[in-house]
């Protein structure tokens, strides 16, 4: 493996206090952070989530106990902590109301309370996340940064329109569409600490929620003009020992939702409809930590909390395992056709990939990868200069990473050793066929002192790709990369007399900021 990091050749960063605000020709443009407002193109909404919704985990905790339905029975309060905590959360509520039910009762739910935790105990040596909270869960495997104190816990866009959903500190969900002033918000009594997302494809209504102790369904008629639309129009789906849901991942035709949560082996495929679910079972590993869904729908990559994660294919659901990572896989993303896929561990500064071979037909269960994964970037940590001369240290550990639509953008977030995530976003342009390049394009900055919470791609942006920004003061900011991209200009090629020269560059729209 070669020691040069990639961002030795990595274009000067913005000196402190500019702000880029999308790419042209090329190259990424920054301007001073006093040129506002620079964070919403024509016909976005303006959205800044600082201080809005957002709660001290700690004080939620310590307040729990004065809401607690006391004047319920002692059964009917078990229910609820089934739903909470699951099996074991019955037995300690039975525990802890000893003087409420028959004396054997009590010793026999403490004795079974005893067993479990000691199960648990000895599990947990093997996968230490099993011994934690559930906030403590969702903290580790959450693809935001810093999730008990972020702005916003989970954020989604809308796969076909201009429309996306984020949830807030207090559990509740809000919803943009465009220029459309009515924002739906989104609350119901199971919904405790979101933890991720999803818009179901196919659909305009459809968003799908990953909580404490279930998934949740909501249908958002974008027709309605209810800014609190009813709980009769939620779903609950629950699955026993399926908690803390953590991820969610729709089939791109929108027929199959998959959740997963780091304390199940088994991912499961929901009929949403039906309200009906299959498991996947597969031991080793210790659960499920992160699902991603190819694009052309033909595989499901799910990382676990131990070195060790799968490919499935979704014909027959075989899957691939690789063994042999140094840590858990931390981030990855599917290249648009499914046949690359980019993933990054957790202790390593280091973007590798698998390739997989083409299905000769849609019968084939074949899966194809590689034998072993490749490097293709090294984010190792360097020096270099920003516009204005000053040296700074740069590089580090992925925290997560998205590519656009085309597969011509890469935004990675990093973290030092420290797990500290870093105060800007590294853009590589990418290039999947006939073989996989990874260039560097520039580096994201936002305001002083900002860092980024989350990253996403409109998936349905048609002037290049538009990237999305949640940054760690509440705003978000939407930077376009105008370009144009690499099938059209081939499409074109074929149909158009050729363009006059340009002197090299293409031409691309001017970004129009409002």
């Amino acid at each position: 493996m070669s020691e040069s990091s990639i961002f030795d050749v990595f274009p000067p960063m913005p000196s402190d206090g500019k702000v880029t605000v999308c790419e042209q020709n090329g190259q990424l443009i920054s301007v001073s952070s006093s040129s506002k407002p620079y964070k919403k193109p024509a016909g976005y909404p303006e959205v800044n989530i600082s201080g809005v919704g957002s709660s001290s985990l700690t004080h939620r905790e310590n307040a729990k106990s004065a809401f607690l339905p006391h004047d319920e029975t002692v059964w009917k309060r078990a229910l609820h902590a089934w739903y909470e905590m699951g099996t074991p959360g019955v037995f300690e509520e039975i525990v802890n109301s000893s003087q409420d039910v028959p004396e054997w009762v009590g010793v026999a739910a403490k004795k079974t309370l005893t067993f479990v935790r000691w199960a648990n105990s000895l599990h947990g040596s093997i996968f230490p996340h099993l011994s934690m909270s559930n906030e403590e869960i969702i903290t580790k495997f959450s693809d935001i940064v810093n999730w008990p104190q972020s702005p916003v816990r989970a954020f989604a866009w809308h796969p076909h329109t201009l429309k996306f959903a984020y949830a807030l500190g207090d559990d509740s969900i809000k919803v943009h569409s465009g220029k459309n002033d009515l924002v739906p918000i989104l609350k119901h009594k199971l919904q405790k600490n979101v933890a991720d997302i999803a818009w179901q494809p196919q659909s305009a209504s459809v968003l799908a929620i990953a909580g404490q102790s279930c998934v949740l369904i909501w249908h958002v008629e974008p027709t309605s003009l209810a800014t609190r639309p009813s709980t009769s129009s939620c779903q609950v789906l629950h699955r026993t020992n399926h908690a803390p849901v953590t991820c969610l991942a729709w089939d791109p035709s929108g027929r199959i939702l998959l959740s997963s949560s780091p304390v199940d082996t088994s991912l499961m495929a929901w009929d949403v409809p039906m309200e009906t679910c299959v498991p996947l079972r597969r031991l080793g590993g210790g659960g499920v930590s992160l699902l991603r869904w190819s694009p052309d729908g033909s595989k499901v990559f799910s990382a676990t909390p131990s070195q060790l994660f799968r490919v499935w294919e979704t014909k027959k659901w075989s899957c691939e395992v690789w063994t042999k990572c140094t840590s858990r896989c931390k981030a990855a993303c599917w290249s648009p056709e499914g046949k690359t896929l980019l993933f990054a561990t957790e202790n390593e500064p280091i973007i590798y990939s698998l390739t997989f071979s083409t299905s000769i037909d849609d019968t084939s269960t074949v899966i194809g990868g590689s034998q072993s994964a490749v490097v293709s970037v090294n984010l190792r940590e360097t020096e270099i200069a920003t516009e204005d001369g000053t040296m700074m240290k740069i590089g580090g550990c992925v925290q997560n990473m998205v590519m656009d639509r085309h597969g011509e953008r890469l935004a990675v977030t990093l973290h030092d050793d420290k797990g500290n995530v870093l105060p800007y976003i590294a853009l590589f342009r990418t290039k999947i066929n006939p073989l996989l390049e990874i260039t560097p394009c520039g580096l994201i900055q936002g305001e002083t002192g900002e860092f980024p919470q989350h990253i996403s791609f409109q998936p349905n942006y048609d002037k290049g790709a538009l990237l999305s920004i949640v940054w760690s003061s509440g705003a978000l900011q939407y930077v376009p990369l105008y370009f144009i991209p690499s099938d059209e200009i081939q499409n074109a090629s074929y149909h158009q007399p050729p363009l006059p020269n340009m002197n090299g560059h293409l031409l691309s729209p001017i970004p129009r900021l409002t």
